[in-house]
């Protein structure tokens, strides 16, 4: 039986820019991959697809999302191309799983998240690089824009200039023992409509992965209104 699947729906946009991708290790270690392309053209399309391959090859490689994320993150920061205050390439959000044979650890650099249900309750991993989190919500006014993201996957910033700017490093990094459980990497166009609408997320994350999957993207862009964004999650079954 299958024990991971993704899906996808366009929502309201020109392209598909959002990409998933897994590889595997030779010990037997699993990556699993979701980008977020910042914009709508067949270059961000492209671009975001080959991204999430390498990406996922380098996690597994090295056995450690933050590893594999951060090998990507620094030779795209390097390039010449996006040296400056003037330069354009594209970029996007990402967020990587790997699960070795005793931990998961997660990284990631933008608003893509992941989620892992244990026992039916859902436990958001990650926490978001966008200015939503750098000006929160104080009750007085709604806080920072969440769509203006502050960290991706084709910055060239460091660590350091990262966080002096905004507060949080250009990466971040969880772990987690293995145990049974259920993974959950989205982009913000499938975990905005559902939580903005006080959806609750493990409701769409029962049942074959591959049902639930579409269940999710679909529902998200139900729910986006006339508006709705790229949707793409992928389900991932893990058992220690």
């Amino acid at each position: 039986m299958r024990t991971y699947a993704t899906a996808q729906h366009i929502g309201d946009r020109s392209h598909q820019c959002d990409a998933t991708a897994t590889a595997s290790g030779p010990d037997g270690t699993r990556a699993f991959v979701l980008l977020d392309g910042i914009g709508s053209t067949d270059e961000i399309r492209d671009w975001t697809r080959t991204a999430a391959r390498k990406l996922a090859r380098s996690a597994a490689y090295h056995a450690d999302a933050e590893t594999g994320l951060r090998a990507q993150y620094e030779r795209y920061a390097s390039d010449p191309d996006r040296q400056g205050p003037w330069a354009r390439q594209p970029d996007a959000c990402a967020v990587v799983a790997v699960v070795s044979p005793r931990w998961l650890t997660v990284a990631w650099c933008g608003d893509a998240r992941a989620y892992l249900m244990v026992r039916g309750t859902v436990q958001r991993l990650t926490a978001d690089h966008n200015l939503r989190r750098v000006y929160p919500d104080n009750g007085v006014h709604g806080g920072g824009n969440r769509n203006v993201v502050t960290s991706c996957l084709g910055n060239a910033e460091t660590d350091q200039e990262v966080k002096d700017r905004y507060g949080h490093p250009a990466i971040e990094s969880v772990t987690r023992q293995l145990e049974n459980s259920r993974l959950l990497l989205a982009s913000d166009g499938a975990y905005e409509p559902l939580e903005d609408s006080l959806r609750n997320l493990a409701d769409y994350l029962t049942g074959d992965p591959r049902e639930a999957a579409r269940d999710f993207v679909t529902s998200a862009t139900e729910h986006a209104g006339p508006r709705a964004d790229n949707a793409t999650v992928l389900i991932a079954d893990i058992r220690p």
